[in-house]
């Protein structure tokens, strides 16, 4: 039975994962990037002072700040992507594929730009009446009612997108692998069991308290949490200093030879088959065009939809660039992506436990904070797709069925739960996309009106 489940989902994320999809993503990524000028990435220090609170303003219309939306979003994406996805990503596609990643985090901050100005600039109401964000209602109050089919097929992949099965899953791995194993216990269905029922215990803790119980949890653990492994990973480099310009290097001349990649060719060539693995694993590590982060952000208390998209801006760069960065190196400079013959969390835990003493309970905890914050997330997510699809008034239902998954994912292989959240991040991305290309011209007019009113404010001639 776990083999014939392996099989599908596996099929399933490589159909949905096709050329059309890359293209999408990608081609629509980069066609946004040219379409804006690079107009965003020159406003990043304003956008730093947005985070900061310098622009809140309590009466504006939302539920959360611009920190906690931000926070929020980071906590679903700052996670197991981070450290078992950069992981999958290397054992497959050596070095080269971080260089691709990186690529997909530049091409990411700009379309989270446009799709969280979006998600302010075309907020819409529940059946309680209540304001909500997010790629559903953008779509609906941006394109037309008769566009609903494109918000419905939305939803419908984000309430199995928002599960949080993988990052069960590698968690249950690295209490598996780091404590359990190591000290004796016996390991096997029970035990994975008994893990999954505390999990979904805690989140369902959490959970049932709403979105400012989740957003503040998040708030306080993902500065901690960022922080913890930052620490952790740059004594590791330290240490491998004289590696670091070696794979630094190797990551840049890989991405285009492609002699470590071992997964399956793209249009018949090995360097294709590399990109789309770059891709597909930026794509779960920062969720740039997938459509959940707006959802997040499109919970701010803000009435400027680009105030909004600058912060989301920043995700990617911390997410992908920094923190998927420093995993890539820490696995690659103790050279235990040649030699520990593990994947997925487990390698990572190899590179932490051979640097330094202990290293791999340091991981362990970071892991758990990782993984128990996004747990949090993602179960936001998934209301509002359950709370459009079905009224405000039944979206609780989806959180039983959300907690319920969590013992999936802990008793279940990694490879069926990588792929099946690939295939549903790959279907969310085609309706987010498609609105967010369409709707690029309007997002522009908002951005130049914006960056004009800034600067004669600021006293910067255009």
């Amino acid at each position: 039975m776990l083999q014939k489940i392996d099989e599908w989902t596996g099929a399933f994320a490589s159909f949905v994962w096709g050329l059309p999809l890359l293209v999408l993503l990608v081609g629509g990524g980069l066609y946004l990037l040219m379409r804006s000028g690079f107009l965003p990435f020159r406003y990043i220090g304003h956008a730093i002072q947005v985070l900061r609170g310098k622009y809140d303003d309590p009466d504006a219309p939302g539920e959360i700040t611009h920190f906690q939306a931000l926070t929020t979003a980071l906590s679903a994406t700052i996670g197991m992507g981070n450290i078992a996805g950069v992981a999958v990503a290397i054992t497959i596609g050596g070095p080269g594929a971080i260089f691709w990643l990186w690529i997909s985090g530049l091409v990411g901050m700009c379309t989270k730009f446009f799709t969280s100005t979006l998600a302010i600039m075309y907020r819409g109401k529940d059946s309680a009446g209540a304001i909500q964000g997010g790629p559903m209602y953008f779509i609906m109050e941006g394109l037309g009612k008769k566009w609903k089919p494109l918000a419905v097929f939305f939803s419908l992949a984000g309430l199995i997108g928002a599960l949080p099965v993988f990052n069960v899953n590698q968690l249950t791995q690295a209490i598996r692998d780091i404590l359990l194993i190591p000290n004796g216990i016996a390991t096997g269905f029970q035990s994975d069991l008994v893990i999954g029922l505390v999990l979904a215990l805690i989140t369902g803790i959490v959970v049932l308290g709403g979105l400012k119980r989740i957003s503040k949890t998040a708030a306080r653990l993902v500065p901690a949490m960022v922080l913890l492994y930052f620490v952790s990973v740059l004594i590791i480099l330290a240490v491998h200093i004289d590696q670091v310009p070696k794979y630094l290097a190797m990551i840049f001349t890989d991405a285009f030879a492609a002699n470590h990649y071992t997964g399956d060719p793209l249009l018949g060539g090995v360097v294709g088959g590399l990109i789309l693995l770059g891709i597909r694993r930026g794509a779960f590590s920062n969720e740039a065009g997938i459509g959940t982060a707006p959802m997040a952000h499109g919970a701010a208390q803000t009435s400027e939809p680009v105030r909004e998209g600058l912060v989301a801006m920043l995700g990617p760069a911390i997410d992908t660039l920094i923190v998927c960065t420093l995993t890539a190196l820490t696995i690659l400079v103790t050279g235990v992506w040649e030699t520990a013959g593990t994947n997925g969390v487990s390698l990572t835990a190899s590179a932490f436990d051979g640097a330094m003493p202990g290293g791999q309970y340091v991981l362990l905890a970071c892991i758990v904070v990782f993984s128990v914050s996004s747990l949090f997330s993602y179960s936001y997510y998934g209301t509002k797709c359950a709370s459009f699809l079905l009224g405000a008034d039944k979206k609780h239902y989806y959180n039983y069925f959300y907690i319920a998954s969590i013992i999936m994912g802990a008793t279940t292989s990694l490879s069926a739960m990588l792929n099946l959240i690939d295939g549903a991040f790959a279907l969310m991305a085609i309706p987010t996309m498609t609105a967010t290309l369409i709707m690029a011209p309007r997002v522009m007019r908002e951005a130049r009106a914006y960056f004009s009113n800034l600067n004669k404010e600021q006293g910067i001639s255009e």
